[in-house]
This record gives C-alpha cells, sequence and structure tokens, in this order.
C-alpha cells in the first residue's frame, strides 16, 4: 500500500454502492469475520468525511500500534474483493486468472491439465494481441515441458523456441516504438510545441534516428497503433495538425475495425478518441469536430464500465464540447456546460487531478468572456492566478493572465487592470520563453491607460494587424489555440460582435480545411 496516509480512505471512498455492499458480503462470508477490526475500520472510513487518526483511536477501533497493519489488511481485503468483482474483470485480469490456475495445478504435480491451462491462456492473449503476456506463457510452458517428459515433446519444444523466437521479435519492436513514444509524449508535456527552427531540426533528427522500421502490411494491431502513436507526438510536436489529425485518425479506426479491442483496451480508445478530437480543434474544423463529438457520445455505455474511465471520458467529452463552442461562437447555447462541469469536477475531482481542473476553469473563463460576463470571466481566471501550487505549462499560465487583464480592461476596472498588470509583469520576467504574440499584448495593455478615446480604435487595428502576421507563423500561431484575441481585436476595429466574427472564421476554416484534406 502506498505510504500516502489518505490511500485507503481514497480507495474506499471511490467505491460504488454496489461494490461497498459486495465487499461487506465478501467480508462477512466467515462468521468470525463479523465483529473484525477491519470491518469497523473500514464501517467508520466509508461514513467519514475525512480521514483523522484521532477518531479511530477514540471510537477503540485500533491502538496506534495497530493501525499500520490493520490498514495492510483492509487494503488487501479491498483490493482481492474488486478483484472477483465481474464488472472489473478485463480480458488482462481473465488471462491472468488462467495463469494463477495453472500455476497452483503445477504446484500439485498436475503438468497435463496445467499445459492446457495455459494453452488456452495463450490463445486469448494471442486473439487480442496481449504480447507480454504470451511471452510469460510461453515462458512458463517452457519450464514446465523442461521438468515433465511425454510423447512429441520434441515437436512441442520446436513450436514452443519457434513462437518465444517470434514474439521476442515482435516484443522488440514494440518496446522501441513504445520507448519513443513517451520520450516523444514526456517532451510534449513537458515543453509544449516547438518554438524554433533549431528544436524543429533536433526533434525531427531524433524521432527518424530511434523509429523502428516495420514491415506494415504484415504489422499486427499493436505494431499499428504503436506506429500512429509515436507519429501523433510527432505531428503535434513539430505544430502540423493536419498529419495529427490523420493519424488519431488510423488508431481510432484501427480499434472500430476490431470492435473486440475496444472491449479489452476501452482506456487505449478513449485516448484515441480524445487526440482526434484534440486534432480536429487544432486544424479548427467546427464540422468534423462536431460529428466526432457525437460519434464519442455513442460509445459512452461502452466505454464507461468503471470510476476511472468515467472520469476518463468525462474531461475528454467536456474538453471537446468547450473547444466546439469556441470555434462555432455559441457561447450563449452551452451555458449549461458550466453546471454540468462543475459537478463533474466535484464528483471527479479525487481522480482528475488539480491540473485538468484549472483547464475547466479557464474554459469557463473563456466562454464567460464571450458573453461580456467579465465578473465571472475575473472570477474563474483568479482560481487560476492565485493558485500558487499550480504545475503547468507557462504558456498555459501566461494566456490566463492576459485574458484577466482583457477582461479588467473591458469591464473598466481600471484599479484592478493596474494592480494585475504589475503581477504579470513579475511572473513574465520568470517565464523563460516568452513569444512575440505575448509580448505584443502586454506591451498593447501597459500603454493603452496612457491613450485618448480616440486613439483607440487606431490603435486597436494596428495590434490586429501586427497579430495577424503571426497567424501562420509555425512558431507564434499556437497562442491563438488557447486565447482567440485576434477576434476580440476585430470586433474592436469593426465593431461587429465578437460571435458574428467567431462564426465567419468558423465557416472560412471549415471551407479550408475540407479543401486541405481532399487535397491530400
Amino acid at each position: 500500500m502506498s505510504k500516502d496516509k489518505n490511500s485507503l480512505f481514497l480507495l474506499i471512498k471511490s467505491l460504488s454502492k454496489s461494490e461497498k455492499r459486495q465487499f461487506k458480503i465478501y467480508a462477512n462470508r466467515i462468521n468470525a469475520n463479523k465483529n473484525a477490526q477491519f470491518i469497523k475500520l473500514f464501517d467508520f472510513l466509508e461514513n467519514a468525511k475525512k480521514y483523522n487518526e484521532k477518531n479511530i483511536f477514540k471510537k477503540n477501533i485500533a491502538t496506534q500500534k495497530q493501525l499500520p497493519n490493520l490498514k495492510v489488511n483492509l487494503y488487501k481485503q479491498i483490493l482481492t474483493c474488486l478483484r472477483l468483482n465481474p464488472s472489473l474483470q478485463t480480458i488482462q485480469l481473465q488471462i491472468r486468472e488462467k495463469i494463477d490456475f495453472a500455476n497452483i495445478l503445477y504446484q500439485k504435480g498436475l503438468h497435463v491439465q496445467s499445459l492446457k491451462i495455459l494453452e488456452k491462456a495463450k490463445n486469448i492473449a494471442i486473439e487480442y494481441h496481449e504480447k507480454n503476456i504470451i511471452h510469460e506463457i510461453v515462458e512458463i510452458e517452457k519450464g514446465i515441458e523442461t521438468q515433465y517428459i511425454r510423447e512429441y515433446m520434441d515437436t512441442k519444444i520446436e513450436n514452443l523456441i519457434l513462437q518465444s523466437n517470434k514474439i521476442n521479435a515482435d516484443n522488440d519492436i514494440l518496446s522501441k516504438l513504445s520507448n519513443l513514444s513517451i520520450i516523444l509524449y514526456s517532451r510534449l508535456i513537458k515543453s509544449g510545441y516547438v518554438k524554433s527552427e533549431k528544436e524543429l531540426a533536433e526533434i525531427t533528427k531524433y524521432f527518424f534516428e530511434y523509429l523502428p522500421q516495420i514491415d506494415y502490411s504484415n504489422a499486427d494491431f499493436r505494431e499499428k497503433m504503436g506506429y500512429y502513436m509515436v507519429h501523433l507526438w510527432y505531428s503535434f510536436l513539430i505544430q502540423d495538425f493536419l498529419s495529427a489529425y490523420k493519424n488519431a485518425t488510423r488508431w481510432v479506426g484501427l480499434f472500430i475495425n476490431n470492435p473486440k479491442m475496444i472491449d479489452a483496451n476501452h482506456m487505449t480508445f478513449l485516448k484515441a478518441s480524445n487526440y482526434l478530437l484534440e486534432s480536429l480543434y487544432m486544424i479548427q474544423s467546427p464540422e468534423k469536430l462536431k460529428l466526432a463529438i457525437q460519434d464519442f457520445e455513442k460509445e459512452k455505455e461502452r466505454l464507461c464500465i468503471n470510476d476511472n474511465s468515467e472520469s476518463i471520458y468525462f474531461l475528454y467529452y467536456y474538453n471537446s464540447c468547450f473547444n466546439l463552442c469556441f470555434l462555432e461562437g455559441a457561447f450563449k447555447e452551452n451555458m449549461h456546460l458550466v453546471k454540468e462541469v462543475l459537478e463533474g469536477v466535484e464528483s471527479y475531482k479525487n481522480q482528475i487531478g488539480e491540473h485538468h481542473i484549472m483547464v475547466f476553469y479557464y474554459k469557463i473563463a473563456c466562454l464567460y468572456f464571450g458573453l461580456k460576463n467579465y465578473d465571472k470571466c475575473n472570477f474563474y481566471l483568479m482560481k487560476i492566478v492565485k493558485n500558487k501550487h499550480l504545475k503547468m505549462r507557462e504558456d498555459f499560465l501566461c494566456f490566463a493572465r492576459i485574458l484577466n487583464l482583457v477582461s479588467y480592461y473591458e469591464a473598466a476596472k481600471e484599479f484592478e487592470l493596474e494592480r494585475e498588470l504589475k503581477s504579470t509583469y513579475k511572473f513574465l520576467i520568470k517565464m523563460n520563453h516568452l513569444n512575440k504574440v505575448q509580448k505584443a499584448i502586454i506591451l498593447f495593455l501597459r500603454k493603452i491607460e496612457t491613450l485618448y478615446p480616440s486613439e483607440l480604435k487606431s490603435t486597436f487595428s494596428k495590434l490586429y494587424d501586427e497579430l495577424k502576421s503571426y497567424a501562420d507563423d509555425p512558431y507564434e500561431k499556437r497562442s491563438f489555440l488557447y486565447l482567440d484575441i485576434l477576434s476580440w481585436l476585430k470586433s474592436k476595429v469593426t465593431d461587429m460582435d465578437i460571435i458574428e466574427i467567431i462564426k465567419e472564421n468558423a465557416a472560412q476554416s471549415n471551407r479550408k480545411i475540407v479543401r486541405s484534406i481532399k487535397s491530400e
């Protein structure tokens, strides 16, 4: 069990009503257990709102010396019970169960029965492309065969050796793909997209140097999936979002063409679907994004089979709904998202983490900004700005602060604007990579207080022209994905409503994307 004192408490709080009922039946299956200490501890923690060891001692459930072992025992009992839960019986667990049974039979000296069960486990593993498990089973089979002499042994051993060699070669390719994949993904999360020609050259050289060669025509499900994944991360890193969309489409399509693999790997399918949705937002294609969200909704019942998958689905689904809302400029129509997301955040706060909660706050703030409700916008942005323990990408935190400044300006809150300008400057000084878009916006906001009303429109126009020149710059354009500052500036210059501008942009973007996809 984790050294974290809250691990047991969080596990109990994660249980559904049916799982709690199942555990109590499981724990009380033996009459001697009915008054056991671990059951008393379970009942106490189930009803507690917070973890407090002093209250455990007050209730005489356990002494300070007894409690550590009691917690370990209860944690183990809960996990053992959950392992028996049919709703949590994944393909991987089912295969593992057969391996465990085979080991028990082997220990009893029942070699033939053990090998028969291993053969069944191996066939299932082959069906679902579980190559690591196949390798484990083959190694166990080889170990048994060396201690058990029978007819046709030479043929059996020869087949095992061929299987072992084949699976080792396959696993070597998969290992190289997964290593490259996690390195690229880690680079994307820590540093974001490439920011210069030098970084682009470095990433590209590294990618093709370590990309393993595969026979694509004979590649199986796992190899193709690994191949699409590494190309997806690479495409995101270099900001080739159209290629990212194509690789995400292939990744999802791989599952659609092998539906049983969705059930066996529903979390991976969730991730693949999310990156398809994310790439459609990146290429600014609201029509395709809307259709993809609808397809994602249709899979909900199939995918949300436990607390973890429900919380992940919640993240991916509502993140995409907000993205579609911003692409379409449908702010009023999507006000319901705020209530639904805040309720979901409360329900899943222990599973989704603070980072994702802050991203939702930023998106809620953007929605309120589109509705010109600047007080609400500032309210949610300040949750991000005031969070001193938040570890997120600098560019995200920077744009949260910039939107906060713009919102104060629109609300004509001069005192708050001046205060937050000073705070933002201090934050920006510590930033390692302040790009041209960020610098231009900050300089503009810094001098705007000194302008006469008659100078505002021309100043807005100059900033719009300056930022517009960065819209196609491969190392600057990502800024506009965080904050649609161009639509806001255009509304100031043309006196058009920002929502109408966004809708006009969406129509143009759809036509452009359709042409791009058709041309390739």
